[in-house]
C-alpha cells in the first residue's frame, strides 16, 4: 500500500537526512531571527516556523537545494511530527476542571469548532463537486473535503488525506495540495487575526491592557512528586521514552491493520484511513497509558508524577513546529499549477464563511468576551490550538476571560459530535454520487448542531 511505503518505509540515506535537517534548522533560525528584527514580520503574527517553511520553499526554487530537499523526507516529517506532537499533548496530566456552571459555554465551543469544520467541509466539496462536472473533469469530487482539514486540523492531517486521496483515488498534487491548504490556512489565521483586532481597537471594540511579559512560576515546570533531580534518570528522558513507547504501541496498530488480507475494499478505505490516523490512534494509547498511571497512583503503587505538564509542552512545541515547517517544505509549486482554481476558490470561500460563523456565533454564546472567543476559535479553526492562543495573548495577555479555558476544555466535545466527519472521508472519494451523499449528510449534521448550539433561542420561541 503506497501511503505506508510513503510514511513508514522509506529509504534515506544518514548523509541525505543530515544535509536536509541541516538546511530545515537553519531556514527555522533565520525565520525566527527575521521575525524578531523586521517589524512588519514581528506584528504580522508569523510563527517562525512558518517564515522558515516559506524560505525552504525559496530555496527550492535553484537546482542545487530541489536536488537535496526532498518531498519525501519532508513528508515523513511532517506525518510523524503530528503524531508525536499529539501524542505529548495528550499524555499530559488533565488540567482542574472549569469552574461550575461553565459546561454551556465550553460545549458551545466544542459545538462551534465541529460546525466550522463542517461549513468548510460543505462549501469546500460543493466548489470541487461543480468544478468536476463542468470544466475541470479530471478533478476528484470529494478533494474538497480537504479544505477543513487544511484550515482547521492542520498541516499533518492535511498531509495525510492529501496523499490517501493521491496514492489511493487518483488526485493528482493531493498531497502539496493539501499542505497548500494548511499553510494558506496558517496566513489567514494570523493576518486576517491580526487585521480583526486592528479594526476592532480603531472601533473601540477590543481595548489592549498591560502586555508586560510573565514570569514562568516554578509550579509551572515542576510538582512536589515529580523524578527528583537527583535521579539517575533524566526527567526529559523519561517524557521521552513515554512518547515513544506511546508511537510504538500505535505502529503496532497501524503495522497489524495494514498486514491484514481483508480484500480489494478494506485496502482502499479502511487501512488508508488507519495510516492517516496516526494521531488519534496515538491518542488512544496515550489516555489509556495516563489512565493506568492514575490507577498506580490510587492504589500507592506508584508514588512519582512520571508525565511532566512543562516538559511535554516543550516538546509538543518543537514537534508542531517542525511538522509547520516540514509541511510547507514539502509543498511542490509544480504540480499545483492545475489546481489554482479550486485551490483559490477553496480558500477565498473557506477564510470567509469561517469568519463569518466563527463570529456570529461568538457573539451568541459569549456575549460577555466576543472578541477574546472570536479570535481564540477562528486562530484554532484556520491555523491550529497554538494561532488560536497567539491571537488571544494579543487581546486578553493574561487570559483573565474563559476563553483560553473554553479552547482546552471544548476538545471532548468537538471530539464527541465531529467524530462521524472522519468516517465520511474514507467514503466520499468512492465517486460523485459518493461525495454528493457526503454533502447531503453534512448538511443534516450542520443543521442540527446548529439547533443545538442554538438550543436556548430555537426551543424558547417554540415554547412561545
Amino acid at each position: 500500500m503506497e501511503i505506508w511505503q510513503g510514511f513508514w518505509e522509506f529509504s534515506i540515506g544518514i548523509d541525505q537526512m543530515m544535509l536536509q535537517l541541516g538546511i530545515m534548522i537553519v531556514a527555522f533560525l533565520i525565520g525566527n531571527m527575521l521575525r524578531r528584527k523586521v517589524g512588519f514580520i514581528r506584528k504580522s503574527l508569523i510563527p517562525s516556523s512558518i517564515i522558515g517553511g516559506i524560505i525552504i520553499l525559496l530555496l527550492k526554487i535553484f537546482p542545487f537545494f530541489r536536488n537535496i530537499l526532498t518531498k519525501e523526507f519532508m513528508e515523513v516529517i511532517t506525518y510523524h511530527a503530528l503524531g508525536l506532537g499529539t501524542i505529548a499533548l495528550s499524555l499530559k496530566a488533565s488540567p482542574k476542571g472549569p469552574a461550575k456552571g461553565r459546561n454551556k459555554e465550553i460545549m458551545n465551543a466544542g459545538l462551534i469548532t465541529v460546525n466550522s469544520y463542517l461549513i468548510q467541509g460543505i462549501f469546500g466539496a460543493l466548489i470541487t463537486v461543480l468544478l468536476a462536472v463542468t470544466f475541470m473533469k479530471g478533478l476528484l469530487p470529494a478533494s474538497g473535503l480537504i479544505l477543513p482539514l487544511g484550515f482547521g486540523q492542520g498541516s499533518g492531517q492535511a498531509l495525510s488525506w492529501g496523499t490517501i486521496y493521491e496514492t489511493e483515488w487518483g488526485f493528482t498534487g493531493g498531497a502539496s495540495f493539501g499542505l497548500t491548504v494548511a499553510a494558506i490556512g496558517f496566513l489567514v489565521a494570523c493576518l486576517f487575526g491580526l487585521t480583526h483586532i486592528i479594526v476592532q481597537k480603531k472601533r473601540g471594540k477590543i481595548v489592549i491592557g498591560d502586555q508586560s511579559d510573565a514570569l514562568v512560576q516554578l509550579e509551572e515546570f515542576t510538582s512536589p512528586n515529580d523524578v527528583p533531580l537527583t535521579e539517575s534518570v533524566d526527567r526529559f528522558t523519561i517524557q521521552m521514552a513515554l512518547i515513544i513507547l506511546v508511537y510504538f504501541l500505535t505502529f503496532l496498530t497501524i503495522w497489524g491493520v495494514v498486514k491484514l488480507d481483508a480484500g480489494n475494499f478494506v485496502d482502499k478505505t479502511v487501512k488508508p484511513m488507519i495510516v492517516g490516523f496516526n494521531f488519534l490512534i496515538g491518542t488512544f494509547f496515550a489516555i489509556l497509558v495516563r489512565k493506568v498511571f492514575d490507577a498506580l497512583k490510587k492504589t500507592n503503587l506508584m508514588t512519582r508524577d512520571y508525565p511532566n505538564n512543562y516538559l511535554l509542552n516543550r516538546i509538543s512545541g518543537f514537534c508542531f513546529d517542525f511538522m509547520m515547517l516540514a509541511g510547507i517544505g514539502a509543498i511542490q509549486i509544480s504540480v499545483l499549477k492545475g489546481l489554482l482554481v479550486p485551490l483559490i476558490l477553496m480558500c477565498v470561500v473557506g477564510t470567509i464563511i469561517t469568519y463569518i460563523y466563527v463570529y456570529k456565533a461568538s457573539e451568541y454564546c459569549f456575549p460577555g468576551y466576543v472578541e477574546e472567543s472570536f479570535l481564540s476559535l477562528f486562530g484554532m479553526l484556520t491555523g491550529t490550538y497554538s494561532t488560536g492562543i497567539i491571537l488571544l495573548r494579543e487581546v486578553d495577555s493574561k487570559f483573565e476571560t474563559p476563553a483560553a479555558n473554553n479552547l482546552i476544555f471544548q476538545a471532548p466535545y468537538a471530539i464527541m459530535f465531529g467524530w462521524p466527519i472522519f468516517l465520511l472521508l474514507g467514503y466520499a472519494p468512492m465517486g460523485l454520487k459518493e461525495t454528493l451523499i457526503t454533502t447531503g449528510i453534512l448538511i443534516v449534521l450542520f443543521l442540527g448542531f446548529n439547533v443545538l448550539l442554538y438550543r436556548d433561542k430555537v426551543f424558547k420561541k417554540k415554547q412561545a
